[in-house]
């Protein structure tokens, strides 16, 4: 699957994004060695998934999902979501990632459309967290599953955010909380302690069971407490699969 191709989106803070070469440089050459460097690592790696029938079951039955996993596990996300989808126009759909205005956002949007995912440009902090939960629902509603982390983009670790079932709950799609466990793991010193599986490791998807949640919610306090739970019980079992 091929993602849209987009120009370079970048919010203004204030510096310079440097002259046309530095910046192709940064934001395409560079971001196209990086997803070469994934789709090398990826073809390494032993891969298998854990509870996918009932996830496929949905996608078979054109149903949307919200794939929601932890920051730390980000990198690999792609291994999560193996579909091919097709609107009624027979308009090219698949998974959407919201990625921020910021130069870090480029970096990050542009990687993830070498790996056939469109990217939604936004952001959830800078007090854009509504503007992003909006473009969010919009790209669900035009027929995109998407992916989200709920701890993202800057934590605290582990601390869901009420995005996803926001989301779930305007446009009816079905959360599909999901984690990647791996046999052997570099852990970078980042806020989230992001996890990188090392060439060769033996890597599964584990999704948990999808789940609705209510279209009317006066209180979204429990429901967010549940998501959390499932959450840090598909963590412990990623960090417990290969011992």
């Amino acid at each position: 699957m091929k993602a849209p191709k987009q120009d370079i989106q970048i919010a203004q803070r204030g510096r310079s994004q440097g002259n046309q070469v530095s910046v192709w440089l940064k934001y395409r050459f560079a971001t196209w060695l990086a997803s070469i460097v994934w789709k090398l690592l990826k073809i390494t790696l032993n891969r298998n998934r854990v509870g996918f029938e009932a996830v496929q079951a949905l996608v078979e039955t054109d149903q949307r999902i919200v794939l929601s996993f932890w920051h730390r596990r980000l990198v690999m996300m792609p291994l999560c979501y193996p579909f091919r989808r097709r609107n009624a126009d027979d308009e090219t759909r698949g998974v959407a990632i919201l990625s921020s205005d910021s130069k870090d956002g480029e970096i990050s949007a542009a990687i993830w459309r070498h790996l056939g995912i469109h990217a939604v440009r936004g952001t959830a902090s800078h007090g854009g967290g509504a503007q992003g939960l909006v473009k969010m629902i919009q790209v669900v509603r035009q027929g995109w599953d998407l992916g989200i982390t709920p701890d993202g983009p800057r934590g605290p670790r582990f601390d869901a955010k009420p995005g996803a079932i926001a989301v779930a709950r305007k446009t009816r799609a079905w959360i599909v909380p999901v984690t990647i466990a791996y046999s052997n793991v570099w852990q970078l010193k980042t806020w989230d302690g992001m996890l990188i599986p090392k060439p060769f490791s033996k890597v599964a998807v584990i999704y948990a069971e999808p789940y609705q949640v209510p279209e009317k919610i006066e209180d979204e306090t429990p429901y967010l407490m549940n998501f959390q739970e499932i959450m840090m019980d598909l963590e412990n079992a990623a960090e417990e699969f290969f011992q």
